[in-house]
């Protein structure tokens, strides 16, 4: 009987990091195809939004507009009440497997394990975005130069993006691009949809790129031109924190020396001196 409820218990923590995981992959907000078309990607057919009554509580609090604003910078197409609950799901499901394990209820395992099980989806949610954010730092300055390129030629901002979008790799920028682009479709004003991608990401870069867009318009100055003094600055940033990810190098490195090297080069320097210590070689001395 236990180890039913084990496998059980196991079973239920799979499907929620299941459904954290296939969520992420596979229903981003927007997703381009082999021909470079648009579209939009369905979202899950089962919403863990109606297994707890949370909605109230998160709107009372204000959480929803910030798990909202978390869960579309990582585009995540699930409402901020499922993600509430998927938390509260795996709080539960680690705390009755504490209880299975230890066959007993320790009040402080019991809280760490809970404490754990809230902290994991926000930890997950948090490298997804760091990671999404430094990939569109990193192609931020060629997909400059290319819009660049694109309005040289003859091409409106729109269309640049749509041609950017078309015919280089499916990456988060072209993502956010693509999000723009849908947005001004819609009937959204170019301007306020470039401010809400910047908005959204918080990314510096972004966010002079978009104002180099907005000042460009406004003052009359040709965008080609700030776009190629825009790529060099996006460079020397990318370039800069190239420099400090290399200092923190050593300090990352310190502390698998301190803990994992360390003790083994001490076991093999002190450890035939303590054997023949114990073993009484060296009374002569």
């Amino acid at each position: 009987m236990e180890i039913a409820i084990f496998l059980l218990i196991l079973g239920s923590i799979g499907l929620v990091v299941w459904s954290l995981i296939s969520s992420s992959q596979s229903s981003s907000l927007l997703r381009m195809p082999q021909d470079g078309s648009i579209v939009n990607v369905p979202k899950p057919k089962f919403d863990f939004a109606g297994i707890l009554p949370t909605g109230s509580f998160l709107q009372n609090t204000g959480m929803a507009v910030s798990i909202k604003k978390s869960l579309d910078t990582a585009h995540i197409s699930i409402s901020p009440g499922a993600f509430f609950n998927l938390k509260i799901l795996l709080c539960i499901l680690l705390a009755a497997l504490t209880v299975a394990f230890t066959e007993k209820v320790d009040p402080l395992l019991l809280v760490i394990f809970i404490a754990i099980g809230y902290v994991i989806p926000d930890f997950y949610l948090k490298r997804k975005i760091a990671q999404r954010k430094n990939l569109i730092a990193r192609r931020l300055p060629e997909t400059v130069d290319l819009l660049g390129l694109c309005i040289e030629a003859g091409l409106d901002f729109v269309n640049a993006v749509k041609w950017v979008i078309e015919r280089t790799p499916h990456t988060p920028m072209t993502e956010e691009l693509a999000f723009v682009v849908d947005e001004i479709k819609w009937g959204k004003p170019r301007i306020q949809a470039l401010k809400d991608m910047a908005r959204r990401l918080e990314i510096s870069e972004m966010s002079s790129f978009v104002q180099t867009i907005i000042q460009a318009e406004r003052m009359g100055t040709p965008v080609a031109e700030a776009f190629a003094i825009l790529s060099e600055d996006a460079r020397a940033q990318r370039f800069h924190r190239g420099e400090r990810i290399a200092l923190q190098a050593p300090i990352k490195i310190l502390l698998p020396l301190i803990f994992f090297i360390m003790p083994v080069i001490g076991i093999v320097v002190g450890g035939p001196i303590l054997l023949t210590f114990m073993q009484g070689g060296l009374t002569g001395f």
